[in-house]
Formats: C-alpha cells, sequence, structure tokens
C-alpha cells in the first residue's frame, strides 16, 4: 500500500486520471455553475392593471345587462298604452283568470240575493192567499234545489259573459283606462287598486255592473236588488307592492342609459383586454350566463307570488303572471341568443387551435369546390381586392337589420346569422386570387 500525507491508499481507491473531454466537460459545467451563481434573479412580474380593469369593466357589463333588460322593459310596458294593453289583454281569455272571476262575481250576487229567503217569502205568501198547507210543505222542501239550480244558471251565464267577446272588449277598454293610471299605481296614489292590511287589492265593481245587465237581460231581474258595491279580489301581498314601487322608481330613472352604460362598459372591456377576441367570447358568455340567471329570478318570483296568494287564486295568479312577464321573456331569450352568436363568431375568429383549424377546413372546403384558376373572371378578381370591404359591409347590414327590426326573436337573430354566414362564404368563394401569368416564357 502507498501512503498519502500520512494515510495508507488502499488499491481499490486508486483511479484513473480524466481523459481530455471529461476535464473539458469538468470544466463547462464549472463555468455553467459560476453563471448561475452571478447571474442576477429574475425580476417580480408586475400586475398588468390595464388587464383588472378590463376584467373588472366586463363583468359590470355582464350584471348590468340584465338590469337594463328590465329597465326598458318596465318603462316601455308603463308608457306605452298599445303595447300594456296587448300584454295584459290576454288575461281575459285565460281559462284559470275567466275561473276566477266567474266565482268571485256570482258570490258577489248572491251575498246580496238569498234565493231561499225569497222563495219562502213568496210561498208564505201564497200560504196566506189560502194555499193548502200541504202543498206549502212540499213547496218549502223545493227552495233548496231551487236556490241550487239559480246558483248554477247565474254561474253558468256569468261564465259564458266572462268568455264572451263582449267582456274581452270591456276588459281591454278598461285595462286601456286604467293603464293611464298605472304610473299612479306605482307611485301609490291610484284608486283602482288599494291596500288593505298586507294584501294588494283589485275593484271588481264594473264587472259587477256587466254581470248584473247580462243577467237581467236574460230574465233574472232579481239582480237588480244588488247594490252598488265594489268587492275586491287580492292580487299580491303589500310589501310585494312596495318593492314594485321601489323598484319602477330606481330602474325607471335608469331606463334611458342604462343600456347605453352597459354598452360602452363591455366595449371599453373589451378595448382594453390583451387578447380582445378572447374578451368579446367572455363578455358573450357572461351575458348570457346573467340572462339565465335572470330567467331562473322569473321563476322564483312566480313561486313566490302563487305561493302568497289563497290557493283558490293561485292558478289564475300564476297565468296572470306568465301572461304579463312573456314579453319580458321573449326579450331575454332574444338577447340570449345574440350573446352566443357573438361569443361563437369571436372565438371562431381567434387565435385557438380550434378555431384556426375550423378556418382551415373551411377555407380547404371552398378551394375544393372551386374549379379552374378562372372560373369567376372579373368578378373574382374585383372581389379578391376588395374582399376585406364586403366583408365589413356584410357584417353591417346585418348588424342593421337586427338593429331596425321591431321585435327581434331568437329564431329571427339565428336566421340572420345563418344569412351572414351564407355571404360571408359566397365572399370567401368570390375573392380569391386572379390567374397568375407564367413566370417563365416560351422559346421563340
Amino acid at each position: 500500500m502507498s501512503q498519502v500525507q500520512g494515510r495508507e491508499i488502499r488499491p481499490d481507491e486508486v483511479r484513473a486520471p480524466l481523459t481530455t473531454d471529461e476535464r473539458a466537460e469538468l470544466t463547462r459545467l464549472r463555468e455553467e455553475n459560476s453563471a448561475l451563481r452571478t447571474q442576477p434573479h429574475p425580476p417580480r412580474r408586475r400586475i398588468r392593471w390595464r388587464s383588472v380593469i378590463a376584467t373588472v369593466l366586463l363583468v359590470l357589463g355582464c350584471v348590468l345587462a340584465p338590469v337594463a333588460l328590465v329597465a326598458v322593459w318596465t318603462r316601455s310596458e308603463v308608457s306605452d298604452t298599445d303595447q300594456f294593453v296587448e300584454t295584459v289583454g290576454p288575461l281575459a281569455a285565460d281559462p284559470a283568470v275567466q275561473e276566477a272571476l266567474t266565482n268571485r262575481i256570482t258570490t258577489t250576487v248572491f251575498e246580496h240575493v238569498d234565493v231561499q229567503a225569497l222563495a219562502n217569502e213568496a210561498i208564505d205568501a201564497l200560504a196566506a192567499q189560502g194555499l193548502p198547507p200541504r202543498l206549502v210543505q212540499r213547496l218549502q222542501a223545493l227552495t233548496p234545489t231551487i236556490e241550487s239550480a239559480t246558483t248554477s244558471f247565474v254561474r253558468e251565464k256569468v261564465g259564458e259573459l266572462v268568455a264572451s267577446p263582449r267582456f274581452t272588449a270591456a276588459w281591454d277598454q278598461a285595462v286601456r283606462v286604467a293603464h293611464q293610471q298605472a304610473v299612479t299605481v306605482l307611485s301609490g296614489d291610484s284608486r283602482a287598486i288599494a291596500v288593505q292590511g298586507d294584501t294588494v287589492y283589485l275593484d271588481l265593481a264594473p264587472f259587477i255592473d256587466a254581470a248584473k245587465q247580462r243577467l237581467s237581460a236574460e230574465g233574472l231581474t232579481v239582480v237588480a236588488m244588488v247594490p252598488e258595491v265594489h268587492p275586491t279580489i287580492a292580487l299580491a301581498p303589500a310589501d310585494q307592492l312596495v318593492r314594485a314601487q321601489t323598484a319602477y322608481a330606481t330602474l325607471g330613472s335608469l331606463a334611458s342609459v342604462l343600456p347605453w352604460i352597459t354598452l360602452l362598459l363591455l366595449a371599453v372591456g373589451v378595448y382594453l383586454a390583451r387578447v380582445r377576441m378572447r374578451a368579446v367570447v367572455a363578455a358573450g358568455l357572461g351575458v348570457a350566463l346573467a340572462l339565465v340567471v335572470l330567467a331562473a329570478g322569473l321563476l322564483v318570483a312566480r313561486g313566490l307570488l302563487v305561493g302568497a296568494v289563497p290557493p283558490a287564486g293561485a292558478p289564475a295568479a300564476a297565468s296572470g303572471f306568465d301572461i304579463v312577464v312573456e314579453s319580458l321573456r321573449t326579450a331575454g331569450r332574444s338577447l340570449l341568443v345574440l350573446a352566443l352568436v357573438v361569443a361563437l363568431g369571436a372565438f371562431l375568429a381567434g387565435s385557438s387551435a380550434t378555431a384556426v383549424g375550423v378556418r382551415r377546413w373551411a377555407t380547404g372546403l371552398l378551394n375544393r369546390i372551386r374549379v379552374g384558376p378562372s372560373s369567376t373572371g372579373a368578378v373574382g378578381t374585383w372581389a379578391h381586392a376588395h374582399v376585406r370591404g364586403l366583408r365589413i359591409g356584410a357584417v353591417a347590414l346585418a348588424a342593421l337589420v337586427f338593429v331596425f327590426l321591431d321585435q327581434p326573436t331568437g329564431v329571427t337573430i339565428l336566421i340572420i346569422a345563418a344569412v351572414l354566414l351564407g355571404v360571408l362564404g359566397v365572399i370567401e368563394f368570390l375573392g380569391r386570387p386572379g390567374p397568375v401569368a407564367s413566370a417563365t416564357g416560351t422559346g421563340g
């Protein structure tokens, strides 16, 4: 064994010297290690305030979208008499509402006309005139049947009146007149709708008068004994009216500016975003989600309304709510479809792998459809030179058609989007380069 500085070295500890390549590799690793130690730490990633502001604006715009829709709907229903009559008019044709009105009017009539008492008085008068007692007893036994038959007769005639076109016309006229008081109702100054205790009531006096006239014309003149009365029917809890008044006062003042504020927030949010197409997709999906939440809120409100009225009036309350908010639901569905169409269009125009693949597939399909290098001639050459302007014009025209439609529905929006997609396809089909001249000349 050999010794190194007084320590014995065993044979198995003796190593072979490093080769030239190993020494070069060792030197390189030492240099890399030294460079890594002397390299400064990477700077901390700064917060991109522009992206944060864009996200906040997009979220606010999505949240305000359904609020703006409700505000515009509320203002249109209150300010436009024809629109209000068109919305509320179908209530008179709803079977549940007709049943509730028939029952309430019939009950009011017999609160003031006791048929059995009148029959007994008539029988007593006949007995005083010498009618045999045995016949008097038999007639008195028939008074409950007379009362039941009279009740059925009155209910049938009232039902026919409520279901008749005459009643519908009277209903529309009453609604048209009542519309002028809608603002005072929501402000708490209406005489047609009264609050008693914790419930809101509607006065049925005009319908009682119409029923009296119909029954009198049918020969039941005894209804003339019914005095001028003002029966009421429960509409909703008073606290709901208070909340409606507060909501009307708030939304009515914002209806003119809130839609524009919402659009401005979304537009600025998209402009500030780093990837604008992705921001448009997020805005469209966010607005769609907010509208779904609005639809869920309407269902909850419907359940609360139905649960707050007596069981007998629950079907009429449910039908009335559905009819009144039908236009709001239609507008919400249309805006939902529009938001999804915009989100889909922005996604397909983006830079994601899926969008690029779809565009490549569409381009390949158009290339396979095209026949010959000059099949479109001068039209194709011109379209290729103005393809950008043609695209912008097609999108602008579709937007103008949508804006000038009176009441666009979801189906209408889908048709506009499909037609726009077809027009863009035709533009892409025509807008291709013209025939390219050969780069090499022929020998002479």
